[in-house]
């Protein structure tokens, strides 16, 4: 046996309060876009003869107000007839807005049949009077209880015009959202760009320009200083530009604002948007591609589709290929800028350049905007890719701040020029410039490979440290650690520490696996290589100390002078001290003391 669904109106309004609104101050946006969607229907889709739509609203504390706190809300669209008021008002889901009434869904704001109920978080009752053309005044009475009652209008209680009144009676504690104060509020947000004259207690609300208006006889500057009013009363911040956006496939008109301070990227951004010129969200996230998190954006959309719960978008082709086509405008803008004033490029640059570079990895055009107005960290001071390029040739660089932080100094003294690749993108920009560009000749310099570029001994200077050497290196084997020798400037280092992060991870790998249990020891093993990898101290020879310590006779002296200069080198490096290195440095350095103060008692 077939039975219909039996809805408790009163679970509804608490789900919509407590679940897809998120005040019950949408209440007020809700009754705005009945009417706006009265007077579409009545008026049709011509903007010019919608302008005569009247929307008029009378507060609580207006002069016509009956004392009991109550509001009304009045339009001359196109009404109901008795039947459409059965039908349509007291069905949950049925939208009002439906093909019958004589449009196409999509000319209305609202479409899901539930506006109405998010009065009743107001309101225990909800009086509809609604007239459509020679039909005659009918009213409707709802409660929360899920109650309703449909009569003919009586004298005095008439439309002389076609539209609808909607009037609520606040519920206890919600007095003061149906004020003056808090309705002209709430309509100004909601409903001041809306293109027909809204009224509160006599009061006019709409008719000033919208920010995505271009107003005639306004000059450029004139624009520019509207915007940045608007955007630093709406957003908080001066912008550093302004830029028109425009989606066609969308209806979009808008303006994004760049900000003029950096912006955090694992944040969305919250743009305000308006559906047909009725605010739909001041926090809309994902209108813009994830790269652009410097700009803040107002806009105005006339095909995207809101959620239920009208403070949101769906998620679909078209928002996806609108967000493209914005996209497209902010890469347009950052080009025209690279062409017209690269000077302001570069102001840009320095705050935002996380965004451009991110989208640097999949564009060419804004690739080679970093390529020649980004300037990154190198060893012989900040230079575009472009510039490095030119003087170098060979594009040298290392993926790892750390290890740029070791080579920088003795590689400049060797006469090679090394990037700083270790910022976010920074590598892949270089990867991906290698690949578009195939004439680019580009190489990753690791710790391990500068010994390459260092000079090697004679065999002479060989020969004479050998017996030094052999003794040296079982000392810095037990700090799991290789010794070289070379001649490197500068020959005021005495050594170097080398370590790049294939050997660093090795190294950590090794000491977990030490200290865990069998079972996480196994399993770090699995990750251990079947070689031993070991960082590398390069003693300078062309250091006068190094050769000194190497020449020392005593050899539990020249152990002690090592371990200091290990430890040296690891602090130069800034590379962290293990409890096994902090250990060693204490020793070393009392025990070089102790010497001291013994050479000197004697």
């Amino acid at each position: 046996m077939n039975q219909t669904f039996r809805v408790d109106l009163r679970g509804i309004v608490d789900l919509l309060s407590h679940h897809l609104y998120t005040s019950p101050q949408v209440y007020a946006r809700e009754l705005l876009q009945n009417a706006v969607d009265a007077i579409t229907a009545a008026h049709g889709p011509d903007a010019a003869a919608r302008k005569s739509g009247r929307i008029v609203i009378s507060s609580a504390d207006s002069t016509d107000s009956t004392g009991d706190g109550s509001l009304t809300v009045s339009d001359n669209g196109i009404g109901l007839s008795e039947v459409q008021v059965h039908e349509l008002l007291a069905t949950i889901g049925r939208s009002s807005k439906r093909d019958e009434l004589g449009f196409a869904r999509h000319e209305f704001l609202g479409q899901f049949g539930i506006g109405l109920l998010s009065c009743f978080m107001v309101s225990d009752s909800i009086e509809v009077t609604t007239r459509r053309a020679d039909e005659p005044t009918v009213l409707w009475h709802g409660s929360s209880d899920g109650s309703y009652t449909v009569r003919p209008a009586t004298s005095g209680e008439e439309r002389a015009e076609p539209g609808t009144t909607v009037t609520l009676r606040p519920r206890p504690g919600c007095e003061h959202l149906l004020t003056r104060d808090a309705v002209t509020e709430l309509v100004t947000h909601y409903g001041a760009h809306l293109p027909h004259t809204v009224t509160v207690d006599g009061v006019r609300i709409t008719g000033g320009p919208a920010p995505w208006d271009r107003l005639e006889n306004e000059d450029p500057a004139q624009r520019r200083a509207r915007l940045e009013a608007y955007c630093e009363r709406v957003f908080g911040f001066t912008p550093f530009d302004m830029v028109d956006l425009a989606a066609a496939e969308a209806g979009l008109r808008g303006v994004a604002f760049v900000l003029p301070m950096p912006a955090n990227p694992a944040v969305p951004a919250a743009h305000r948007l308006y559906l047909k010129q009725m605010l739909l969200s001041e926090g809309a996230e994902r209108l813009l591609p994830e790269w652009a998190f410097f700009v803040r954006c107002v806009a105005d959309t006339a095909e995207l589709r809101p959620t239920a719960s009208r403070e949101a978008l769906y998620e679909d082709s078209l928002l996806e290929n609108t967000r493209d086509t914005l996209g497209d405008g902010l890469r347009a803008w950052l080009v025209r800028l690279s062409r017209q004033d690269p000077a302001r490029l570069r102001e840009f640059l320095r705050v935002h350049h996380l965004g451009v570079k991110a989208l640097a990895l999949h564009d060419d055009e804004m690739l080679r905007l970093v390529t020649d107005f980004w300037p990154m960290e190198t060893n012989v001071g900040p230079l575009t890719l472009a510039e490095f390029r030119e003087r170098y040739g060979v594009l040298r660089f290392t993926p790892l701040v750390d290890e740029f932080r070791q080579l920088a100094p003795v590689a400049a003294a060797q006469g090679l020029a090394v990037v700083n690749a270790g910022y976010v993108y920074d590598a892949q920009i270089i990867d991906r410039l290698v690949t578009v560009d195939r004439e680019l000749e580009a190489e990753t310099l690791r710790a391990a490979d500068l010994t390459t570029h260092l000079e090697r001994l004679t065999a002479a200077e060989e020969q004479a440290i050998a017996p030094a050497l052999a003794a040296s290196d079982r000392v810095l084997a037990r700090l799991g650690c290789d010794l070289l020798v070379r001649s490197f400037e500068p020959s005021g280092l005495p050594a170097l520490y080398l370590l790049d992060d294939d050997t660093a991870f090795q190294v950590d790998l090794r000491g977990a696996a030490e200290q865990a249990d069998d079972v996480w020891a196994s399993i770090l093993g699995s990750f251990q290589t079947t070689e031993d990898p070991r960082p590398r101290l390069v003693l300078n020879h062309r250091n006068a100390l190094a050769r000194q310590v190497l020449a020392l006779d005593d050899a539990e002296l020249r152990a002690t002078c090592l371990e200091g200069l290990y430890v040296q080198a690891l602090l130069l490096g800034h590379h962290p001290l293990r409890p096994t290195d902090t250990a060693v440095l204490n020793q070393s350095f009392l025990g070089l003391i102790g010497r001291a103060v013994a050479g000197g008692a004697r």
